[in-house]
């Protein structure tokens, strides 16, 4: 570890820092539909949209209106996205004349993903989506399902801030409001940004470049594996050109990381130069997948008159992202172990700390950053492959999902995770004092708890039985390409990310198969819409509820000592369900490692 290292870890995070104030107060007007800055542009588009689509801006939904509301809007389009990628060979902005998304199942498990903002891709972007789909499908669904994320945040938190009202909101103007103030007009400066960088924007059929000299390659068939000639042995190709992929790529990458979303127009992500060529356009996406969930806490603190309350929960999850980067930058930075004093680092004359899988043009401190953030923010773009970080290193991006993606966590998603743990922090509070629990003048009753363990057992749940089942199973043991504990962390990793809606890959293992298609979309769906109902129940029966004045006995939520708890808590929750599985993943590889053997 180095200090230039820590330097921009520290320069990172007080860009953050700076803008969680203005960028909450922003929000918490757009959202209580207070006058802003962009109302002279964007309130007569607002009130256009209204009229084409019959809302009415003074109707008020109750929580099963909003949750029925949120669940026909996105099984609407995911059918959309569907049928998008299987017609996708007959509609236009196709230069590259791609044909459907093959098999079925593929598609399935794309508009599942894109629905669910989780952006899990089996494929390959540059190979496989035409233009028109990328941006009419995929980028279309970054923006809304970040914006559902956004809308169900704010309903939480409305219900946590009225008094005796049986209404969270309207679903179809927190859609609007979150498209329109918060994503649209920041997407398009950031996208301008990402152009002035180098970051590709056109409409160009692919160029096809002549090599200078034939290359020799595996001949491999559409999930990645060798394909066997006659006699037995590896078929080869001779490759005497290459394809140079383009495109829609800026509007894409900045939605991409400002709502949180992830994938990639490339396969190779965010380590492509197409996508993140140079330190400043690193900068500027890394600050992009933390700026809105940061400023949501603000935003809580504002709408519910106890600001710091907002802090007080900003503190918990900003105490944990230094925890994770702190410990990946450490395993990163001290290297393997096995390797003794070779050199691990291109280019260095001594060693420099395990730089397999990093983004070599960003160095170590800048790939553990990212990989920190994008598990945290339920992002997953990358720009590093988790599968080549040393054991520890690989832990906690797996740790920081499975702990509910709760610090800073996705658009949305984030705030009412970390709210549910709130609950959960209070109940067991009132519990050591022996009081009934209140939550900012609201008490928490068995309703409230019941509603949040709902919550907190679906995800683990959903977790260990399909990976289970995959670690036993033939066709799911047949897509690991690592033996041992490692091959355990792939499969594991693989299923916490599409439940946590999170869409970074461990990679090492071939998903673009029936079974990992088929279980994963499920698996996205459960982790987005089965989570979602508990919440939005709470939030319902909290804006019924009559405030309570605090008094001797009542916890306060707005010190340290609250944030120590609420970190207690989500960290407590997390060990005690995922241990057992994560001491036989990647634990046991780490302590073989120092044995000295590896996977």
């Amino acid at each position: 570890m180095t200090a230039n290292g820590w330097f921009q870890i520290a320069v990172f995070f007080l860009l953050i820092l700076a803008v969680t104030k203005p960028l909450g107060v922003f929000m918490a007007r757009v959202f209580s539909r207070e006058t802003t800055f962009m109302d002279p542009v964007l309130r007569p588009v607002e009130r256009l949209l209204y009229r084409m689509t019959g809302v009415d801006e003074d109707h008020e939904m109750p929580w099963t209106e909003y949750a029925t509301a949120m669940l026909l809007f996105s099984a609407v389009s995911m059918l959309l996205l569907y049928f998008m990628q299987r017609l996708q060979g007959v509609l236009p902005f196709n230069p590259q004349r791609m044909g459907a998304v093959n098999p079925p199942a593929l598609a399935f498990n794309t508009a599942a993903s894109f629905t669910t903002n989780t952006n899990w891709q089996n494929y390959s972007g540059e190979a496989t989506m035409s233009f028109f789909t990328q941006m009419a499908g995929l980028a279309y669904h970054n923006f809304v399902s970040a914006a559902v994320g956004m809308a169900l945040a704010i309903a939480f938190i409305r219900g946590i801030a009225r008094r005796e009202m049986n209404t969270i909101g309207n679903f179809w103007i927190d859609l609007v409001r979150g498209c329109l103030w918060v994503l649209l007009p920041f997407c398009v400066v950031g996208a301008l940004a990402l152009v002035s960088q180098g970051v590709v924007q056109n409409f160009r059929p692919y160029d096809n470049i002549r090599l200078l000299e034939p290359q020799q390659v595996p001949r491999l068939d559409p999930n990645g594996k060798a394909v066997l000639g006659p006699d037995g042995k590896p078929a080869i190709d001779t490759v005497t050109g290459q394809l140079i992929a383009q495109g829609p790529v800026a509007s894409q990458e900045i939605i991409k990381e400002w709502g949180t979303n992830g994938g990639g127009f490339f396969n190779a992500n965010s380590a492509h130069p197409f996508e993140n060529p140079t330190p400043l356009s690193n900068l500027i996406e890394m600050f992009a997948m933390f700026a809105i969930s940061a400023g949501l806490t603000y935003t809580l603190g504002r709408m519910t008159g106890s600001q710091r309350h907002g802090w007080a929960v900003f503190s918990a999850m900003a105490i944990l992202f230094f925890a994770g980067v702190l410990t990946v930058y450490w395993a990163e930075a001290r290297g393997n172990p096995l390797l003794g004093d070779a050199d691990q680092h291109a280019g260095v004359m001594q060693p420099g700390g395990n730089m397999e899988g990093k983004e070599v043009r960003f160095g170590i401190a800048n790939t553990a950053l990212w990989a920190t953030i994008t598990t945290d923010a339920s992002c997953g773009a990358i720009n590093g492959w988790h599968d080549s970080f040393t054991p520890l290193g690989g832990l906690v991006p797996l740790v920081n999902i499975m702990l509910g993606e709760v610090i800073f966590g996705g658009v949305g998603a984030g705030m009412y995770g970390v709210l549910i743990f709130v609950i959960l922090s209070v109940f067991i509070a009132g519990l050591m004092v022996g009081r009934t629990p209140e939550y900012l003048g609201k008490k928490v009753e068995a309703y409230d708890v019941k509603m949040a363990m709902l919550y907190a057992l679906i995800f683990p749940l959903i977790i260990l039985t399909t990976a289970a089942i995959s670690s036993l199973a033939s066709f799911g043991t047949s897509s690991i390409l690592n033996a041992g504990p490692h091959g355990l962390s792939e499969i594991l990793y693989a299923f916490t990310s599409q439940a946590g809606n999170n869409g970074s890959a461990f990679a090492g293992l071939t998903t673009n198969t029936r079974w990992y298609n088929v279980s994963g979309g499920l698996t996205m769906l459960a982790g987005r819409f089965l989570m979602i109902i508990p919440m939005l129940a709470i939030a319902g029966n909290l804006a019924r509820k009559k405030y309570v004045p605090p008094s001797l006995g009542t916890f306060p939520v707005t010190t340290p000592l609250f944030t120590a708890l609420l970190i207690g808590v989500i960290v407590i929750v997390g060990a005690l369900t995922f241990f057992p599985a994560l001491s036989l993943g990647p634990i046991l590889e780490h302590l073989l490692m120092n044995a000295g053997k590896t996977f």
